[in-house]
């Protein structure tokens, strides 16, 4: 299958839910079986189970976390789905407040091959600080 705009729109919103529901499955859920998924350039976690733990590692650290979808892009197989994070860090109680975006390439099942991330961590490094 071949997401239309309001697909790939209800995917990256369905993807958000996940994220604000604080269900770290349901966010790998939505990769397939082989997968990779980078963000900013690091290693890449190529399982379910590696982006189901990082998931878990950010709904700890924020446990008032909402991702809000933004917009999103689609052709084809691939698509860019554009966010906002927002929450309060558990250690420090600071707001953090970024944005970044995920292009995705999508199997025939529309579950995530691969995905790369990008945010700016050095600016949501200073948040979570407090600078």
């Amino acid at each position: 299958m071949i997401p239309d705009l309001q697909t790939a729109r209800q995917m990256a919103q369905s993807h958000c839910d996940a994220w604000t529901g604080r269900n770290p499955q349901d966010v790998a859920n939505r990769y397939a079986n082989v997968t990779t998924m980078g963000m900013n350039g690091g290693d890449p976690m190529t399982s379910q189970a590696e982006i189901a733990e990082m998931a878990a590692g950010f709904m700890a650290d924020f446990p008032d976390l909402v991702l809000r979808l933004d917009t999103v892009l689609v052709a084809d197989h691939h698509m860019v789905y554009v966010w906002t994070f927002e929450g309060h860090h558990k250690e420090t109680g600071n707001h953090v407040n970024f944005s970044g975006w995920e292009e995705w390439d999508l199997d025939d099942d529309l579950r995530v091959t691969r995905s790369l991330g990008w945010y700016d961590a050095a600016d949501y490094e200073r948040q979570v600080r407090g600078e």
